[in-house]
């Protein structure tokens, strides 16, 4: 998709601080971040949301969660404790429309 921020960001085409990349996926801090360890997640291929997520293509989201598992063990929160979210669609508080986990941690969270 040639105006999605993370697309732009997987061809590097925008600036952002990479942490992990594969294949198949891509990670960076978050800009925003909302606790000290605010992580996003993404498929280099683009969906808009889960829902957009064919059930053939569904192990994209098995590589997603191996990279969310390697990066709560790298940045130190595995074993205190994190977050993962995904939003989906506007009223889910979705805000780029590139299917994207966010990984947080760092603190406590609230309930």
């Amino acid at each position: 998709m040639s105006d999605c921020l993370f697309c732009k960001i997987i061809a590097k085409e925008i600036p952002a601080e990479i942490i992990y990349e594969n294949d198949r996926v891509l990670a960076f801090k978050d800009i925003n971040p909302k606790a000290p360890v605010h992580l996003l997640i993404v498929p280099k291929k683009h969906y808009d949301t889960l829902n957009d997520i064919p059930d053939d293509e569904m192990d994209i989201i098995a590589d997603v969660h191996r990279a969310v598992k390697h990066l709560a063990r790298e940045y130190g929160v595995a074993e205190s404790g994190y977050r993962t979210l995904v939003n989906t669609n506007k009223e889910g508080g979705q805000a780029v429309f590139h299917v994207h986990y966010h990984l947080i941690g760092g603190r406590q969270l609230p309930v």
